[in-house]
Formats: C-alpha cells, sequence, structure tokens
C-alpha cells in the first residue's frame, strides 16, 4: 500500500530544501502554475502607487499609460528570461550568480537583492496594514505587524504552499479588480482627463523607467519559484507563462494607478487603499478590503522567500552549515522583523520614499541581470556544473574580477544619468529630466562581460549542465528536524 503523502498534506509540510540543488525525482508542477504566481504577485495596491507615480512626475494620462506599456513590455523580458533558469539549473536565483561572481563574489549583488527584498516588503506592509486598518479599525502600527506575521507563516512553509496560495489570490483578486476598473471609469470621467496635454520627452522616459523597473526587479528571484518543474519543461513554454502573468497584471495595476491618481488627484493621494475600496459599495467595503489584503500577501510573501534565500546564500558561504527547520524559521522571522520594523519608521511620506526606493533600486540590479544573462545564454549557453557553484574553491573561483569590474563599470557609468529626489545626475538636465540610466546600465554591463569572457567561453562549459552528486558539499537536502 502507497504512503506518498497527499497533495495537501505535501502543501503544508514545511519545505526541507533552500538553496540545495533540485534532485529530478523532487521536480513536480506545470508551467502554467507560474502565470499564477505573477499575476498575483502584481494584482495589488503597491503597483497601483507605482502607476500614480507615472502622473505625479507630470505625464498626463495618455503618454503615462503608453510609458507604462513600454516600460513593462520591455521590462518583463528579461525578468521571463530568468524564469528559464529555474528548470534549467533547479536552483534559486541568486546562488547561480556565483557562477558569475564568484562564491564570495556573488555576495555584492546579493546583498544589494537582500536590501531590496526588505524594502519591498516594508513598503507593501504600510499598504497591507492601511487595509487591514479599514477593515479592523485597529491602530495602523498592529495591523502592519499582523500582515507581516501572515506572510512570515506562509514563507516559511516554503514552495508548494507559495504557489496555492498565489494559485488563489490570482482568481480572487482578478475577479475582484476587473469589478474594480469597471467602476474606476462609472464613477469619474475618465474621458475628460483623457488628453495629451504637454509633453515631456524627460517625463516619458522617466515613466518609461519606473514602468520597467517594477518588472526588472522580480529578475533576481523569479527562477526561485520554477526551479522545482522538471528538467525538460520548455523553455518557450515558462518564458510565455511568466511572462504572460507578470505583464498582464503589471500593466492593468499601472494603468489602473495612472487613471486613478488623474481622475481624482486629492483622494487617491489621501489614501490610496481607501480610494480603491470606496470604488464598491459601502456593505461590501470589507469584501475589497480582504481582496486587497491578499494581494499584498501574495507579493510580500515572494518578498520574503527571496530574503531567506539571500540571506541563508550569505550565510551559508560564510559559514557552511545546514539549514534546519529551526534556522529557517529565524532566518525568515529575522529578516521580517527588520523589514517591518523599517515599514511602521517610513509610513509617513509614503509616495516620495516608495518612487525614491524603486529607482534606487534599477542602478544596482539592472547589471546584474544583464551580466546574469549574457552568461547563461551567450557565454556558458546554459551548461554548469552545479555542485561546483557550492564549492568555495571550485572552477567559478571565489571571486570574478571581470563580472565585478563590469558591475561596478556600468554603476559608474549610471551615475550622471541617475534622476531621483535625492540626487540628479548632471546629464539629466541634457536630457529632458529622461532617466536613461537603467538602459545605459543594462547595454555596459552587459558588453563588457561578453567582451572579458568571450575568449574563455568554450573553455567554460562543460559537456551538459551537470548536476551535482549526492555527496557534494552544500547540496545536501536540509535537515527536516
Amino acid at each position: 500500500m502507497s504512503t506518498r503523502p497527499t497533495s495537501q498534506e505535501r502543501t503544508l509540510t514545511v519545505e526541507h530544501r533552500s538553496i540545495d540543488y533540485i534532485p529530478p525525482d523532487e521536480r513536480h508542477g506545470k508551467p502554467e502554475s507560474l502565470f499564477n504566481v505573477w499575476f498575483a504577485a502584481n494584482m495589488q495596491v503597491t503597483a497601483i502607487v507605482t502607476g500614480a507615480l507615472l502622473i505625479v512626475i507630470g505625464l498626463s494620462l495618455p503618454w503615462a499609460i503608453l510609458a507604462a506599456l513600454i516600460g513593462v513590455a520591455a521590462g518583463t523580458i528579461f525578468m521571463a528570461l530568468h524564469s528559464v533558469q529555474g528548470p534549467k539549473l533547479g536552483i534559486p536565483q541568486m546562488i547561480q550568480s556565483r557562477a558569475q561572481f564568484g562564491y564570495y563574489g556573488a555576495a555584492v549583488p546579493i546583498i544589494v537583492v537582500l536590501l531590496m527584498y526588505i524594502g519591498f516588503f516594508a513598503s507593501s506592509s504600510v499598504l497591507g496594514g492601511q487595509a487591514l486598518t479599514g477593515l479592523t479599525h485597529l491602530p495602523v502600527k498592529p495591523t502592519i505587524i499582523i500582515i507581516a506575521a501572515i506572510c512570515t507563516i506562509v514563507a516559511i512553509f516554503g514552495y508548494r504552499l507559495i504557489h496555492s496560495v498565489e494559485r488563489w489570490v490570482s482568481l480572487i483578486s482578478g475577479l475582484g479588480f476587473v469589478y474594480l476598473t469597471i467602476m474606476l471609469f462609472v464613477h469619474h470621467d475618465v474621458a475628460a482627463v483623457w488628453n495629451g496635454g504637454h509633453f515631456s520627452g524627460g517625463a516619458f522616459g522617466l515613466g518609461i523607467a519606473i514602468a520597467a523597473t517594477w518588472t526588472l526587479t522580480y529578475a533576481p528571484y523569479v527562477a526561485d519559484y520554477s526551479r522545482y518543474l522538471p528538467e525538460d519543461t520548455s523553455s518557450r513554454t515558462v518564458f510565455w507563462w511568466s511572462y504572460a502573468g507578470c505583464s498582464i497584471g503589471s500593466f492593468w495595476m499601472i494603468g489602473f494607478g495612472c487613471i486613478a491618481v488623474a481622475v481624482a488627484t486629492q483622494a487617491f493621494n489621501g489614501g490610496s487603499v481607501s480610494f480603491i475600496v470606496d470604488l464598491s459599495p459601502s456593505p461590501v467595503h470589507w469584501l475589497f478590503q480582504i481582496i486587497i489584503i491578499l494581494g499584498i500577501i501574495a507579493v510580500n510573501v515572494l518578498n520574503l522567500y527571496g530574503a531567506f534565500m539571500s540571506w541563508t546564500t550569505i550565510a551559508t558561504a560564510a559559514k557552511s552549515h545546514g539549514v534546519s527547520r529551526t534556522t529557517r524559521a529565524a532566518y525568515t522571522i529575522a529578516v521580517a522583523a527588520i523589514s517591518t520594523i523599517l515599514a511602521i519608521a517610513g509610513q509617513g511620506n509614503f509616495l516620495e520614499n516608495f518612487e525614491n526606493f524603486i529607482l534606487f533600486l534599477a542602478y544596482f540590479v539592472i547589471p546584474w541581470t544583464a551580466i546574469n544573462l549574457v552568461d547563461f545564454y551567450l557565454i556558458r549557453k546554459e551548461q554548469y556544473d552545479i555542485g561546483q557553484i557550492f564549492e568555495p574553491n571550485g572552477i567559478y573561483g571565489r571571486a570574478s574580477w571581470e563580472a565585478l569590474v563590469a558591475y561596478f563599470a556600468a554603476i559608474a557609468v549610471e551615475i550622471p544619468f541617475m534622476s531621483t529626489s535625492f540626487y540628479t545626475g548632471p546629464m539629466v538636465a541634457h536630457l529632458g529630466g529622461a532617466d536613461i540610466s537603467w538602459i545605459l546600465g543594462l547595454i555596459v554591463s552587459a558588453v563588457l562581460y561578453w567582451l572579458f569572457m568571450r575568449h574563455r567561453a568554450a573553455h567554460l562549459r562543460p559537456a551538459q549542465t551537470l548536476a551535482p552528486s549526492s555527496a557534494a558539499p552544500g547540496t545536501q537536502s536540509e535537515s527536516r528536524g
């Protein structure tokens, strides 16, 4: 008689792997699930606030919508290309960076990404807390803590529960925002604000950058949610399901935010959550507050799970040790606690803080994504020795000067073109206020890394992607105790 656990039991069992390789006999699932993950992650109020920024920077509604479309379409390409790496390699996204930056050198982009997760978790927690306050009438500080606690529990359980939560949130949020979008047009005269107005090339470029950055910042953890798929899963299928879920959800919510702030600036700025909820009839406000809360939980679980992966990668590199369930919970709780403290401290000037944050991220995340993708698709052509990624003295080295030079050189090139409220580069004025640093960061890091590595490419690739042996250090299953 089979002793195989039921699907529900597996879903509600704490994941016993973290940064280690997922062997073929533990692979499962279908690429269609990726649509739910990335659609749910974007069907939430943080994306709506991102859309509002496009109007805040001075774009008229038609130009803001076009900037959102271009930015999302472009940024999601890179995100979906990273998603393909999950089934191919069977390891989390950021630990794969050791193949480009070296065993210890990878800590540089990983620390940046860890800060990104913490920032996004904090900013989303503020909005989730506001929604829960509207539902329960509790003060906002304890509601932020409650939202963080729920996300922490789901993140500790891990991959299977996360996919299950995202599937249901995808359905519920999709239906809820169909209604809310219709009501946005019913209650407000969108046609009255649908005019070209004064076109500013600088603001248009900045709007594209904001929208592109929104989807690009998923790149450092997108493979975490595809790494359990069977190795022979079609790369094309993985790409398009990831692209569709992320691009549709992102553009819908960013566009929603553009329209909302254009038709009701004061009401939206007075409270984005309350504005959205007020689009529904009073008797069902509670229902839409729950939908908003679910959307925040959907994305914040991903942020926290990614932060756990990143911190584990750094911690195990510094001192090799197993990751027990207790350690897993401790790491996750620690990151959640830090993020929650930041959320409570920074809730006052939310819109300005959030704009600065997402633009600041692009300057450091984008060079990493270019290097990683060039290495995967052009240099090593998807062929890696997975076991060596876990070896400090392995073939990928302790640190790669090629990757680090390309990375920091790209950031240096970006500096004169940066445009934020706390720093504006000298070249921004010549571009009418446009921020093209993200484009330059992509190009410079990709080209430099390719030039450094192209002559060594044939010698860097194993004959095929090599799975680690069961005895390979750092690749064992976590302790179940």
